[in-house]
């Protein structure tokens, strides 16, 4: 269960990832050249923030049925200074909890603006603050102490 799990997790980042990255571009292309919020704009973002929201059931499942967590969470005042297994039991829920919020927040605020060009601004400035949070918090394969792999497979 644990591995279906993680695998879902891996495949759904990206999914939730690539609206995220598009949803900032749509969002900056139409601030800046005050373009047209259309009808497809706010589908993208309402599956964005799906997505989005979808990837932190699965995320907080997994938090609390990961044996590192569990782990982590257990022997808390040894495992806090092991940056490995803080970053798991710490650091990647806060950051991607961060992210997500700030990204739905800005996804309400922007469905709340009047005018198209507001809209674009909004999502521009919440989505990008979200997306740094997310590329922070991600454990890529090229960082040395938490290294995962790209794509993880059932």
């Amino acid at each position: 269960m644990y591995q279906i799990l993680l695998s879902v997790h891996s495949f759904v980042r990206w999914i939730a990832l690539a609206l995220l990255v598009y949803m900032v571009i749509r969002a900056f292309t139409g601030w800046l050249s005050s373009g047209k919020f259309t009808n497809s704009d706010a589908s993208v973002r309402k599956w964005m923030v799906t997505s989005l929201h979808l990837q932190l059931i699965l995320g907080l499942i997994l938090y609390f049925i990961s044996p590192l967590t569990t782990y982590f969470i257990s022997h808390f005042s040894e495992t806090v200074g092991t940056r490995s297994i803080r970053f798991f039991g710490m650091e990647h829920v806060v950051m991607m909890l961060a992210a997500i919020v700030i990204a739905t927040i800005g996804a309400a605020r922007s469905k709340r603006q009047t005018e198209d060009r507001l809209k674009f601004r909004t999502l521009a400035i919440w989505l990008t603050i979200s997306l740094v949070l997310i590329f922070a918090g991600m454990p890529w394969p090229f960082s040395s102490m938490i290294s995962r792999p790209l794509f993880r497979f059932f």
